[in-house]
């Protein structure tokens, strides 16, 4: 578009509705800071695909923005609090670790704790790298709360679906209009290929200014009419199936949600207030639907309370996440599948910039290549950091692990493996939503281990470095033995709900 042909922005359609439509909807309504006409448009009768249900720290950024107030989001959700997420079987048979929120330790300008750690193990006065994060044993412990001088960095497990109607609640309060109805067309300005409207199966015309797509894998607008293009990650993360069901809960909340590994792909448990989200992802080469189907209901504990829904997707993202005046937000605009939780992280990331970057009188092209290329970068390091699991395994044997351990990497993620295994150098991109630490966590639990370390570390005396190292623990277990119980802190805040 050029800049002869401004389209003023009054009127947004959303098409599309749950987690990232609604979402989508609230914050437009609500913080956008001028008046503008919000309009959703979803029909019933399509499912929505809803796994999204473990969330990563960020989360906390829009339900503060929103005016959220925790206790009713827990209590509507039926929400608990996660601390990370434990991986079993990833290395091999019988390891296990936890990618914890938070710090471990504490660094200095010139190297992070690792480097502090890395001499401690050396000179035989360090603990396991886990005992010097708070979170990590936390989460060990199943302690979590909040406090004024002791804050834990969280998130959370929650019904994706009810989390979609709270955020409803709110923006249908702040404006919004929903409209009932199924999109048989998808009208176009014949001059500049912009979208104009959507029209209904009742004829309806809805028209806008600014198009979001919330219309999941179908991806209507963005690719269906504007054939946008997609860029196919499967030769780097090959699953590409998962069946996903509800079951009775049957043992007391943990703070963290479990990714265990099996011979094609992996399976998950979220933990809620009144069920557990269990679902199982493989690659159909190695793995067919039944028996993948079977494996989910054998492996997952307590009844199940739906039949389990199957998933077929395929990794990888648009080439354009904003093309013309259409944005792509949730599973239209990619999927990178669900192991590190950034599903919902990546909806709420796509609608923070589009806040930062929105037209005030037109649409931009200088915003609109910003846009692309923030979310671009965004989507290929979380790519690099789901790949990581894959491809730094000792599964030798089984065929898809080999498979996996023996791929071509992304260049960018080739480069932050040799930089930490050649000195634990970890260097964080500014805007990469996984901080040093998580990366330090994933690398050394997947057996990458430094052959050295940054020489600041030598800086202290072995008496001062042993003494560094003992206070930091005993914090983190003074820390850890004040919290409650995770169950009985969920239970308490349920209670001061408002709803």
């Amino acid at each position: 578009m050029g800049s002869d042909q401004p389209k003023s922005i009054q009127r947004v359609v959303i098409a599309g509705g749950g987690t990232a439509g609604w979402m989508a909807a609230a914050a437009l309504s609500r913080l956008v800071g001028r008046p503008l006409s919000v309009t959703l448009v979803e029909s019933e009768e399509i499912g929505i695909v809803g796994v999204g249900e473990a969330t990563i720290p960020t989360l906390l950024t829009i339900n503060r923005l929103l005016q959220i107030p925790e206790p009713d989001f827990i209590k509507s959700t039926q929400g608990t609090f996660k601390l990370g997420i434990r991986f079993e079987n990833w290395l091999h048979e019988g390891h296990q670790y936890l990618h914890s929120f938070g710090d471990t330790g504490k660094g200095c300008w010139a190297g992070g704790f690792q480097h502090f750690w890395l001499r401690g193990k050396r000179e035989g006065v360090a603990a396991e790298y886990g005992e010097y994060c708070a979170e990590l044993k936390a989460a060990e412990a199943n302690r979590f709360g909040i406090t004024s001088d002791r804050r834990l960095n969280y998130a959370y497990h929650l019904d994706a679906t009810a989390y979609g109607q709270y955020l409803r609640g709110l923006a249908e309060s702040s404006g919004t209009l929903r409209i009932e109805g199924k999109i048989q067309d998808v009208v176009l300005d014949p001059n500049d290929g912009f979208i104009e409207a959507l029209q209904l199966e009742s004829g309806q015309l809805v028209e806008g200014d600014l198009f979001i797509d919330c219309t999941g894998f179908r991806a209507l607008l963005i690719e269906d009419t504007l054939q946008t293009g997609f860029d196919d990650w499967s030769h780097w993360l090959p699953c590409n199936r998962a069946w996903a069901v509800q079951t009775e809960l049957d043992e007391e909340p943990a703070p963290y949600t479990r990714a265990i590994a099996h011979d094609a792909g992996w399976r998950w448990r979220i933990p809620l207030q009144h069920r557990a989200g269990n679902g199982l992802v493989y690659c159909d080469a190695f793995l067919d639907d039944d028996r993948a189907r079977e494996r989910l209901l054998q492996s997952a504990a307590g009844q199940p309370l739906i039949e389990p829904r199957a998933i077929h997707f395929t990794t990888g993202q648009r080439r354009k996440y904003w093309n013309r005046n259409c944005i792509a937000l949730g599973l239209s605009s990619g999927f990178i599948e669900p192991l590190e939780s950034t599903s919902i992280h990546f909806i709420q990331n796509g609608i923070m910039w589009l806040l930062l970057m929105f037209p005030d009188l037109c649409l931009s092209d200088a915003a609109i290549e910003e846009y692309n290329t923030k979310l671009r970068a965004e989507a290929e390091r979380i790519r690099d950091f789901i790949v990581l699991h894959y491809a730094a395994n000792e599964r030798v044997g089984d065929a898809f692990w080999d498979q996996c351990r023996h791929m071509s990497l992304p260049d960018s993620l080739k480069q932050r493996i040799d930089l930490f295994r050649d000195g634990g150098r970890v260097f964080k991109p500014q805007d990469d939503v996984f901080s040093e630490n998580s990366w330090v966590q994933v690398m050394m639990g997947q057996g990458i281990t430094p052959t050295g370390y940054h020489n600041i570390a030598d800086a202290m005396t072995s008496e001062q470095l042993s003494h560094f190292l003992s206070e930091i623990q005993d914090k983190v277990q003074s820390t850890v033995s004040d919290l409650p119980q995770h169950g009985d802190f969920v239970k308490r805040l349920v209670s001061l709900a408002k709803i």
